[in-house]
């Protein structure tokens, strides 16, 4: 089951701005609508001297002061005053009327929200004695100039338009820096592979952990596919353009000669022979490369492939077997392609065999490494410097006194246990060279 990092990314920004936007809806908005619709502090605290010098006047006058303070204050703030006793009786000397008594319904208290009522009416506000509230209070109709200006059609522009506009800019921004550019780049290299520009630098978007990386790697390896694909055609042209010429320019000769039948018959059977080599070697390496094949891969006994190799090649090559040990038992079981297999390490047992020395020995052991066999052919050779090791597994290479061949035996050899799953390489024995070889352990031995 795949991970999708990119859909969890993108919903968590969703999921993010759709909560940064009911705070900024409901917190930041509220918060400026009661700023517009509650007094302020200063104004509240402006008020509330008022209800200090009416309960100062009360107490001082008694009713006459309070209805002296009343009459001030009402000319003062051109509005309607009334100070009121516990059980919303006046404290003057003028009784309430039933208007009057009706403003009382609808009184507020400082802090809270003020606006008008439905007929445009001044909200009424109740302020308590601050010395002794529970004898009295101060009510008045909040004056024009106190009132509060509410939440105007610019503040709404602002809190529920500008404001998650902005946000919607924001969440967009983060997507396209997220989506937009990647994908940009993305059609960017597309573009280069099509105009055949296949040595322009890598996408940095290989690091992502995500479906634009995995996508930014796919685009990456079949750019390298492709570098290496051109380069296989341009150096099997080379190659064959090179490697033919010669065979063919003998056979010519050959032809031209007066070389007795039987000899010219030993020269035509040879030159064929090596150009059919040449040639099923490069179509062998040419398929594994651009097929790169799933073989179908069963238990194998090494022992018994070693020794059925070694009766062909000393049938071939005049060794005895006891030029070709194995130290291997009986144990030691891979899980591998058997034909590919036997292919691969009749290469490596052929290039030990061309590089020893009279009377060497070419051998085979091997140890388990977790659930792989690693197994070693070494030889008596001469070596390879150590720069070296590594090119020796390209297609056509060869090295300086390295004999005979075309330089694609152990390049098909690499290919062929890459495709079961195992790697190949070298390195030197002083004297020789020795060829490791990883393959997985069969099934049998994971159990034992």
């Amino acid at each position: 089951m795949r991970r999708h990092p990119l859909l969890w990314k993108l919903a968590a920004l969703q999921v993010s701005f759709c909560l940064l936007l009911t705070w900024l809806i409901w917190t930041w908005g509220l918060s400026v609508e009661r700023s517009t619709y509650f007094l302020s502090q200063a104004d509240q605290d402006y008020l509330a001297r008022y209800a200090q010098q009416a309960e100062d006047a009360w107490q001082a006058g008694g009713a006459n002061g309070a209805e002296a303070f009343r009459r001030q204050l009402e000319k003062a703030e051109d509005t309607w005053v009334v100070l009121l006793g516990p059980h919303l009786q006046s404290l003057g000397t003028t009784p309430l009327d039933a208007e009057e008594a009706s403003h009382l319904t609808f009184m507020r208290k400082l802090d809270w929200p003020m606006s008008r009522r439905l007929q445009d009416e001044l909200p009424y506000v109740s302020i308590e004695f601050p010395q002794h509230p529970e004898a009295g209070r101060l009510v008045l109709q909040l004056p024009e100039r106190l009132l509060p200006t509410g939440l105007t059609p610019w503040t709404h522009v602002i809190t529920h338009g500008v404001a998650p506009t902005l946000l919607a800019l924001l969440l967009g921004l983060a997507l396209y820096r997220h989506l937009v550019v990647p994908l940009n780049r993305l059609r960017d290299r597309a573009d280069a592979l099509r105009a055949d520009d296949l040595e322009s630098p890598g996408l940095p978007l290989q690091e992502r952990r995500d479906e634009l990386g995995e996508l930014a790697q796919a685009f990456e390896h079949m750019a390298g596919r492709l570098r290496q694909s051109l380069e296989q055609q341009r150096l099997l042209l080379r190659t064959l353009s090179h490697e033919l010429r010669t065979p063919l320019a003998r056979l010519r000769i050959a032809h031209d000669s007066d070389l007795p039948p039987a000899q010219l018959r030993e020269r035509l059977e040879r030159e064929v022979n090596d150009m059919q080599k040449l040639l099923e070697d490069t179509l062998d390496l040419a398929w594994m490369d651009t097929e790169q094949p799933q073989l179908a891969t069963e238990p194998v006994l090494m022992v018994s492939v070693w020794e059925a190799l070694c009766q062909d090649i000393c049938f071939e090559s005049g060794w005895a077997p006891a030029r070709l040990p194995c130290s291997l038992g009986t144990d030691c079981r891979v899980q591998v392609h058997l034909d590919s297999l036997a292919q691969a390490l009749e290469n490596l047992m052929r290039n030990a065999i061309r590089h020893s020395p009279a009377g060497g020995r070419v051998s085979l052991d091997g140890w388990r490494e977790a659930g792989y066999w690693h197994l070693r052919v070494s030889d008596q050779g001469p070596g390879v410097p150590h720069a070296d090791l590594e090119r020796i597994f390209k297609p056509y290479q060869r090295l300086e006194n390295s004999g005979a061949g075309f330089g694609l035996g152990l390049a098909i050899a690499r290919r062929a246990i890459e495709l079961q799953g195992g790697k190949l390489w070298a390195s030197n024995a002083h004297p020789g060279l020795c060829l490791h070889v990883l393959l997985p352990a069969s099934e049998e031995c994971l159990e034992s």
